[in-house]
């Protein structure tokens, strides 16, 4: 990159995060982001996410600075020097999760809609009654029952989000994994869940749906009262995220594995 290269600067609506957005506009300009060359995003994880989803449709590459709280997915915050740290920065490249998700219409299948997810794919109870599932692994039943407060699907990048907090494993980014986690298991009581490869196809029913409830949700997408998922990796859509030398992705992944 050089100081010809076209920056869309985007930012949450904290004010803080607008500030800075308009300090680095008069610095660096900020040209639309249909024509960037790179798209620096000014927040948080979840406003990282949202320009992940966005980038889609444009294929830019995205440098993110942390303007929020935790900001896992993002390089710490300097208005200076911003053409010599995205010269300098490491892309890694990630695939989302497709979900396809179906409920019951007049005694009917139909498909309620789809969606992607960088982080994971989580199917959640509805109500006070735990949620009863079954699940499917290429075609194959893996587990016909489990009772549980709900199930995530994650990522290797989404693994150190919610799948952590529900005590799942952190998968190395790059790996050809995903995990599948869990939350609250009540049967089987001692099922931890399982890593699977990432060309597996995921299923899961939803058993007693009208007493148990169940809604699913791809990063910040949700769709409720579901019959069933239909999970998968999407390897046809790719986001490009930089970060700086020595801070990717996958180090901070590695990073969370020995920090208390």
């Amino acid at each position: 990159m050089s100081n010809q290269t076209k920056i869309a600067i985007v930012a949450s609506q904290t004010s803080s995060a607008q500030q800075a957005m308009d300090a680095m506009a008069k610095k660096y300009g900020n040209v639309p982001v249909k024509d960037a060359d790179v798209v620096v995003a000014l927040g948080g994880d979840g406003f990282m996410l949202h320009t992940m989803h966005e980038s889609l449709a444009t294929d830019q590459r995205i440098f993110g600075m942390n303007y929020g709280s935790v900001g896992f997915m993002m390089n710490d915050f300097a208005e200076d020097g911003l053409i010599e740290r995205l010269n300098a920065a490491e892309e890694t490249r990630i695939h989302p999760l497709k979900l396809i998700a179906h409920h019951r219409r007049d005694g009917k299948n139909g498909i309620v809609g789809k969606a992607i997810a960088f982080n994971e794919v989580s199917l959640l109870r509805q109500t006070h009654q735990a949620a009863k599932l079954e699940i499917i692994i290429d075609g194959k039943t893996r587990l016909p029952e489990l009772i549980c407060d709900g199930i995530i699907l994650s990522t290797p990048a989404g693994s150190t989000a919610y799948n952590l907090s529900a005590h799942g494993p952190i998968l190395p980014i790059g790996s050809p994994l995903l995990a599948l986690t869990p939350i609250s298991a009540f049967r089987p009581r001692r099922w931890r869940g399982a890593i699977l490869p990432h060309e597996a196809i995921v299923e899961i029913n939803i058993l007693e749906s009208d007493k148990r409830p169940v809604s699913a949700v791809a990063d910040h997408i949700e769709f409720r009262d579901i019959e069933k998922v239909h999970i998968s990796e999407d390897k046809t859509r790719t986001v490009r995220l930089l970060f700086d030398p020595g801070h990717s992705l996958a180090e901070r992944v590695l990073n969370e594995q020995f920090e208390f």
